[in-house]
């Protein structure tokens, strides 16, 4: 009796490769090492002209009191203006993103995404010259009630200013800068909803909002919390409408309504580059570096919280 030899187990194929699978895999790895040599070489360069005013005399750099106490005031009013703008514009986006994807009609849907994607296209400058003549003035009244009920709060604790450029103002302009931005990305989201937990809420007997609450919101935190924080970044590095409305400032207070408003970094670049010399040149990139620190941790940021909430959904 002889044995019998038991069959040997297929060996695995190896993936075949075509030629464009290769080249597509090549330029994508080739385009992401690109964007870290871009973005190395900015950090190197701001670096490298910020260094004479990193070890300057305090009397040396511009205002004579040090480089601290130069760009003290304009990281205040950088971050003032993009959280208050933040504030105001991620409720709304929010809300706009689901009446266009769970409530209007198809047609009024449709017209009202296109309008609101349709802001992002403007440039700053309009929105500048609209905070200006527009927007300032009419916030006026609102300045001075805000001094005179809610000046117990240091944010408005005045005295209210009488021509409304101030940093409530900007932060109603920057707001409706980035709302497009949140808005689309939060509208994208709550759109891939799985409609079987959206079906399976509405045949338990619960309400539309009921639904969105429970099925859509959890689904989509982080695709919102992405988004304002691009929304955020976007904030923070403006420049022309945040120059046409302070048109500079001074002081490091926290009043939103008053005229001793702290620039922002960006604007206040914008505004003084043109004149500077020497010294006060690397001054302004010194102030530039510290922008760039502050959107790559705001990046870096968003990016932890995202990863974070998507791997606590998987683990649930």
């Amino acid at each position: 009796m002889t044995a019998t030899k038991a069959p040997s187990e297929p060996r695995p194929q190896r993936a075949v490769r075509r030629p464009g699978d290769r080249i597509f895999a090549g330029t994508a790895k080739g385009s992401g090492v690109f964007i870290l040599l871009v973005l190395a070489g900015v950090a190197a360069f701001l670096v490298s002209e910020a260094i004479p005013a990193l070890t300057a005399p305090a009397e040396d750099v511009p205002g004579g009191e040090g480089l601290g106490s130069y760009v003290g005031p304009l990281v205040l009013g950088t971050l003032l203006g993009a959280v208050l703008a933040l504030l105001v514009a991620t409720p709304l986006a929010v809300a706009i993103a689901l009446y266009t994807t769970y409530y209007a009609p198809r047609r009024v849907a449709a017209g009202m995404s296109y309008v609101i994607d349709l802001l992002a296209a403007i440039p700053s400058v309009v929105y500048g010259f609209w905070g200006l003549a527009v927007l300032a003035p009419a916030l006026v009244p609102f300045h001075v009630w805000a001094a005179d009920t809610l000046g117990f709060i240091p944010f408005f604790a005045g005295p209210a200013s009488t021509s409304g450029r101030t940093m409530f103002t900007v932060g109603l302009v920057l707001a409706v800068m980035i709302l497009p931005i949140i808005s689309a990305i939060s509208r994208e989201v709550f759109s891939q909803a799985p409609a079987l937990h959206r079906e399976a809420a509405l045949a338990l007997g619960a309400t539309r909002w009921e639904m969105i609450k429970m099925a859509v919101l959890p689904y989509g935190k982080s695709g919102v919390i992405g988004g304002a924080m691009l929304g955020l970044g976007r904030a923070l590095g403006e420049t022309m409408a945040v120059a046409i409305v302070l048109s500079g400032g001074a002081g490091a207070t926290l009043n939103l309504i008053g005229n001793s408003n702290p620039s922002t970094i960006a604007s206040n670049i914008a505004l003084r580059f043109p004149e500077a010399t020497g010294l006060g040149v690397n001054t302004l990139i010194a102030s530039g570096l510290v922008l760039f620190v502050i959107t790559l941790a705001v990046n870096m940021l968003a990016r932890w919280i995202v990863d974070r909430r998507a791997d606590f959904s998987g683990a649930n």
